[in-house]
């Protein structure tokens, strides 16, 4: 079963600094029916200002993604890592026991576009922990390159989770497929352009909810990059 949740449905709020989208229910967008799939808590699609973001606040027992679509986002925590977040480079956080950070802007003149993602940990009470991974150029071009598991294959982040996340960029009528074990499930996000999931059609800012399915076929209509989940 294929479930679309379109990107009109989606949460909005403009805070003028910040223009962001929520998949799922976020901060003053709640919906019960939407609290999430699975692990997957929280997509956002935020377009954060020139010079503006997010100022020091807490997290605990979350795993955190970001994904950087355009621009740079500055970062700074309570782990002491300081870091400029850009396209190719993909940061994962594990809050675990509770970490302090702030997210800016690092331009003063571009806003910066990105997804953030949030996932519930596997257990509570992890301590807290951070990498970074950089993808080459043509990374996610025409495969599904991992950027999240709960082994680092492949090169991923890790994380809490039994869950795998990955990118791919088709260019127009590429084609990719992912098969799914039994008792798994997925989740589809695209970021750009527009996608066929099993001849069901996807743009960008759309979400699409897999369940009961043994596999993916993805087909990109006029180029797209999109983030697929595979999921417990």
């Amino acid at each position: 079963m294929i479930q679309v949740h379109p990107a009109g449905n989606r949460g909005h709020l403009d805070h003028g600094w910040l223009d962001t989208r929520h998949t799922f229910s976020f901060g003053q967008f709640h919906d019960p029916a939407r609290m999430g799939f699975r692990a997957l808590r929280v997509i956002n699609e935020d377009i954060i200002a020139p010079g503006m973001g997010f100022g020091k606040h807490p997290h605990r027992d979350m795993e955190i993604l970001t994904y950087v679509l355009a621009g740079g986002l500055a970062h700074t925590d309570s782990m002491n890592n300081t870091s400029v977040i850009g396209p190719g480079r993909v940061q994962r956080m594990s809050a675990g026991t509770g970490v302090v950070h702030a997210e800016h802007n690092a331009s003063d003149t571009e806003p910066v576009h990105l997804l953030q993602i949030w996932l519930l940990p596997d257990a509570a009470g992890h301590p807290p922990s951070y990498e970074e991974l950089d993808l080459g150029p043509g990374d996610i071009d025409g495969r599904l390159r991992v950027l999240a598991s709960p082994d680092a294959d492949d090169g991923a982040t890790t994380w809490h989770q039994d869950a795998w996340l990955y990118a791919c960029r088709l260019p127009a009528a590429g084609e990719i497929g992912h098969v799914l074990a039994p008792d798994r499930h997925a989740w589809l996000q695209v970021a750009r352009g527009t996608a066929q999931l099993g001849g069901v059609g996807l743009e960008a800012g759309d979400g699409a909810a897999v369940s009961g399915e043994s596999r993916l076929d993805i087909t990109s209509i006029e180029g797209t990059e999109f983030l697929l989940f595979d999921l417990a």
